[in-house]
């Protein structure tokens, strides 16, 4: 076994695991770091690897809010024998968990497709233009983000949430879509502009991402038989795709256990930084290349 793919696998997992839950966009980070390096093996760009990466990141996000998935879960049972909502707050965010995934789950199988194509053909040479694009949309997102912080005071819970808060973050959250933009960054600056407090923001961010990824993760897999059954799979590097998967499973709870213990006390203006440096980096680099 090649170590330098190894070492690859073992980057890129930890920043699926990274990414995802940070504010910073994942699907950013995994085109412009192999970019940069000048990373093109066909495994760690193929849809396998892909697809290991998302269900580590999933596996992190159930792990850790296992005991609230559980009690969602029985709670809209119930809510479904009874006909009955109630004044239950396990109901009511297990339903407004479902109302949310809707704009993502539509916008995204009408439009992911095409822009992958744009920014992220498999073993397809990174485009300039497509850099920059990325690039801007990477910095707009962190003045979302700014702006949010500063427009909306932040002092109400999950528990204070309405239809409407579930659908608009939804909307929110099916931008990310485009690369730049980040899942939970987009959540979670709906939620701050909703006047959200940021760990209620992303707690609901990460239990809204949930069913969303998982989603992905059937599509790509059931993408990934229909490879296999034209005989376009091997198993020869299942072994990259398990060091992907176990670095971004274990990178992801860690994360998401940072992230909401530092939000109780910090503002988000760290992320908002980074983006900004690292937009402006991406497109001095970018043009320095072309």
């Amino acid at each position: 076994m090649d170590f330098a793919l190894i070492f690859q696998s073992i980057v890129l997992g930890v920043l699926q695991g990274l990414t995802e839950f940070l504010p910073i966009s994942s699907s950013a980070h995994l085109i412009i770091v192999p970019w940069l390096f000048g990373w093109d093996n066909a495994v760690l760009t193929s849809l396998p690897f892909d697809v290991a990466l998302h269900l580590g990141t999933l596996v992190s996000v159930l792990a850790y809010f296992w005991q609230d998935w559980g009690r969602l879960l029985r709670a809209g049972v119930a809510s479904v024998a009874e006909r009955k909502i109630g004044d239950d707050p396990d109901r009511r965010l297990a339903w407004l968990i479902l109302i949310g995934c809707i704009p993502g789950a539509v916008i995204g199988a009408l439009a992911e497709s095409k822009v992958e194509e744009i920014f992220h053909a498999p073993n397809a040479p990174l485009a300039l233009q497509a850099v920059i694009v990325m690039a801007l949309i990477f910095a707009a997102l962190g003045l979302f983000l700014f702006l949010a912080e500063r427009l909306a005071k932040h002092l109400r819970g999950m528990t204070q949430m309405k239809f409407w808060d579930a659908i608009l973050i939804g909307a929110a959250q099916a931008l990310a879509i485009f690369p730049g933009v980040s899942r939970s960054g987009a959540t979670i600056t709906a939620g701050l502009f909703l006047g959200l407090k940021r760990d209620d923001a992303a707690r609901f961010s990460f239990l809204l991402g949930a069913p969303i990824i998982a989603g992905a993760g059937l599509k790509s897999m059931y993408d990934l038989y229909q490879d296999a059954q034209r005989g376009a799979f091997g198993t020869g590097d299942l072994f990259l795709y398990l060091i992907g998967f176990a670095s971004a499973a274990i990178t992801g709870f860690l994360t998401i256990r940072f992230l909401l213990k530092y939000l109780q006390r910090n503002s988000t203006d760290i992320f908002v930084y980074y983006r900004w440096v690292m937009a402006a980096a991406i497109i001095a680099l970018a043009l320095l290349r072309g």
